[in-house]
This record gives C-alpha cells, sequence and structure tokens, in this order.
C-alpha cells in the first residue's frame, strides 16, 4: 500500500481571458486523455463578468479536461484528482440485458457531457455551473454477478473469477463487489459530486446503489513543487507504480487488443480494477517513532527514498547490512514484499483515494485508503503480492482490510458509442 502511485502536479499556467468552452486541446496518445486542455466547460462556467463585462477566465485547476472516447477508458492513467467517488451499483429487480444496455448508453452520454464540462442533457442541478471540467473523469466496470443477471455468463472473463479469501481481511459484504461500478475523479469537490448525482439519477429504475465511498488526495499545486503525494500515515506514496513510459506498461496493465485468455474480445484494451477498503489504524500508527515507521515501510517519511540511501527514486539495496549486521531494510518491511521483482514480476498500477469518514464511539478515525489497483489480469497482479503480504508484511498491525470488489472494466467508448457496447450488443 506505502508504493502506491498518486498523482504528480505539474504547474499550468493559466488560460487566457475569454476563453470558450468549445475550445479543446490536445491529447495524452491512446489513453485520450487531455490534460492542461482549456475550456470544453469554460462557457459553462464563465457565467460572471468583470467589470467591462468580459468573461471571467477559469484557473488551470479549473480548464483541465480529461477526453472521454479514447482507446481506454479514462481514469487509469490519468494523473489522480483531488477529489473521487466510488460506487457500486445492482440491477434491480427483473432488470437484464436490455436495462443494462439501456443504462450504459445513458451513463456514456452524461459522462461524455460533464467531462467536457457541459450540464447533463436534463435536470441539471446546476451544482457545477460555476467550474469548468476539472479534470473530471468517470470509470465504468462490471461485476462477476452481472453476468449472471444479463444472461451474458458465457461472455464473463476468467480473469473475474472472484477473488480468495485473505488472512487479513475483515469485509463487510454489504459494502463489497456489485454488479456494476463507478469511479469518479474530479480536481473539484461540487465537479465530483455533480458527476455523482447526475449518474445517480441516471440509474433510473434499472439500477440501485449497493455502496458508496468518497476519498480525497492532494490538490493539484498544493505543494511548492511537483511530488508524489502522501497518505494519512504521513508516508510518500506512490514511488514504484508502473510507469506509461515503460516497454512493457501496456502489457502488465490492459488486456491485449485480441482479448486473452483468460479475458474475451469485448474486453480488448480494458483492465481490471482491484478495489479495497483499507482503514488505517492511525492511533496505533501515530504512536510509534518516526524510525520504527520507516522501518515498518523501508522507506524515508521524510522524502521516500529507501533505508538503504538515496532519493526517493533511488534503487532499493535489499541485501545491505548495517553495523549490527542485520539488514537496514528488513524482510517483512512492506516496500521490500511489495517489488515487482521480489514476486515473480507481478505488477499493477495503484490509483488510490484517502478516505476520512469521521470518528467511532471510542475516539478512533474511521480513516485509510481507498486502495484501488489496475491490471491485465488480477491473478498475476494483486492475488499475489496480497498473498506474500498476508504472510509477514510489518504494516499489516496497523491496517484492517474491510471491503473488497473486482471488476472487469472494458475498453474505452468509440465516438458514437457507449462503453460495454461490444459486451452488450456482441
Amino acid at each position: 500500500m506505502a508504493d502506491t502511485e498518486s498523482r504528480t502536479e505539474a504547474p499550468v499556467s493559466a488560460p487566457p481571458p475569454g476563453i470558450t468552452r468549445r475550445r479543446l486541446i490536445g491529447t495524452a496518445g491512446a489513453t485520450g486523455v487531455a490534460l492542461g486542455a482549456v475550456g470544453a466547460g469554460a462557457g459553462y462556467a464563465a457565467a460572471s463578468s468583470d467589470s467591462a463585462g468580459q468573461p471571467t477566465a477559469l484557473t488551470s485547476l479549473g480548464s483541465d479536461a480529461v477526453m472521454f472516447h479514447g482507446k481506454h477508458q479514462p481514469g487509469i492513467t490519468t494523473p489522480m484528482q483531488a477529489r473521487g467517488h466510488l460506487v457500486a451499483f445492482d440491477l434491480a429487480a427483473g432488470a437484464g440485458r436490455k436495462e443494462a444496455t439501456a443504462l450504459l448508453r445513458r451513463w456514456s452520454a452524461t459522462a461524455e457531457r460533464l467531462m467536457a464540462g457541459e450540464p447533463a442533457t436534463s435536470g441539471d442541478t446546476d451544482v457545477a455551473r460555476d467550474a469548468g471540467p476539472s479534470s473530471l473523469s468517470v470509470t465504468f466496470g462490471f461485476g462477476h454477478s452481472f453476468f449472471s443477471r444479463t444472461g451474458l455468463e458465457k461472455q464473463r472473463p476468467g480473469a473475474l473469477d472472484p477473488l480468495p479469501d485473505f488472512f487479513s481481511d475483515h469485509l463487510d459484504k454489504a459494502r463489497s463487489n456489485g454488479d456494476l461500478w463507478v469511479q469518479i475523479g474530479a480536481d473539484d469537490g461540487l465537479v465530483a459530486f455533480h458527476a455523482l448525482r447526475a449518474l445517480q439519477k441516471d440509474a433510473g429504475g434499472a439500477a440501485r446503489v449497493r455502496w458508496q465511498m468518497n476519498g480525497f488526495n492532494r490538490s493539484p499545486g498544493a505543494t511548492a513543487r511537483p511530488m508524489t503525494t502522501r497518505n494519512l500515515m504521513g508516508q510518500i506514496d506512490g514511488t514504484d507504480n508502473p510507469k506509461t513510459s515503460d516497454a512493457d506498461f501496456d502489457r502488465r496493465i490492459f488486456v491485449p487488443s485480441s482479448g486473452s485468455a483468460q479475458s474475451p474480445a469485448w474486453m480488448a484494451n480494458g483492465s481490471y480494477a482491484v478495489v479495497r477498503r483499507i482503514r488505517m489504524l492511525l492511533d496505533d500508527w501515530e504512536q510509534l517513532s518516526v524510525p520504527a515507521q520507516e522501518s515498518v515501510i523501508g522507506r524515508k517519511k521524510a522524502t521516500g527514498a529507501p533505508l538503504t540511501g538515496g532519493t526517493e527514486s533511488t534503487e532499493m539495496k535489499l541485501d545491505e547490512t548495517g553495523a549490527d549486521g542485520d539488514l537496514v531494510v528488513p524482510l517483512n518491511a512492506h516496500a521490500r514484499i511489495t517489488r515487482p521483482d521480489q514476486n515473480g514480476g507481478a505488477a499493477m498500477l495503484r490509483r488510490p483515494f484517502s478516505f476520512h469518514d469521521g470518528i467511532d464511539a471510542d475516539g478512533a478515525p474511521d480513516a485509510g485508503l481507498l486502495f484501488i489497483c489496475w491490471q491485465a489480469d488480477p491473478l498475476r497482479g494483486f492475488v499475489p503480492v496480497q498473498r506474500k503480504l498476508d504472510r509477514g508484511d510489518a504494516l499489516s498491525r496497523f491496517i484492517r482490510h474491510e471491503a473488497s470488489g473486482l471488476f472487469a472494466v472494458p475498453g474505452g467508448a468509440d465516438k458514437g458509442g457507449y462503453v460495454g457496447q461490444a459486451l452488450l450488443e456482441g
């Protein structure tokens, strides 16, 4: 968990005044991400004017936009946003493939409009009227139970088989799994909430909310220089994630364009998301000294550098010993155990949100990590790493896995199409 990747904020200059919402510039490769884009929604946001009657330009944070259509769905390689909502839906009694198809059409159309900074097609609540797209992204996935509910059992991917039981699990079934999964991220809290309400209303009588979780991250530009974010334990969180520039990134994270042995053709260019609500036992963690916390993680708290020295990006020297003859990075250190080279090359793109849901009756914070990881095959990505963590991770004393889900996230929608079309119309 402590080596998950979060957004690295890059400074973006403010757009010139008078920008209109019809202008959208730049896409970042095949992911369909447009970063630093000015104004797909600036007209919707720029209802206010200055004293001369000229439209007031959005700040750079509000004008950033993400493209809905593309090879992959947004929200996977999209830089981490400041606010997030995770929602699972179950199809309503009597709803099947026909109703699910209509729902995915509605959801895709709404997501496309909202991500462009435009209002929902009908009954818009005006919650986001004063804001631009704010890097909004919406991602859709299918749970294991979706396929039996829609008569599509033969199209269920083998990679979507239920996750095994783990020793560290204390799962609430009511907050786990689900027929459909939606991930919402944005750099503005009202923009994220606006999308959540619009999609919930779109569900109508076809589906009902099974569970919802809300999260947050550091806002872009909150630090003096771009840097990896921190989690609620105060640890730099995101050092060893695979990078999109890695030669094998697509192979590890996305299903091949022709499908695979574990994934049918409709999952081409898609990915699998493992979602875990991980409670951090912060009262216990904060009783440790900083050196003790660093020993649990295997990295310096201030800089994220390995205990063997260097900077955050320095390679960890797993065999280095100290003057006492003991390993500098303990055998049960979290950062050692989670390294891909210690797990047969298992890799996943970890893209979490922190959460804080109040204070328990005993005064302990209900807080932690909404862990989301992406991989081409969870049986080769998440499962072997979690099994190894189960066998002796020093961090396990300070966390509790309270909810879990696994979802098949198909490739991006074509222009004029909708997410999941190849499955539902195939």
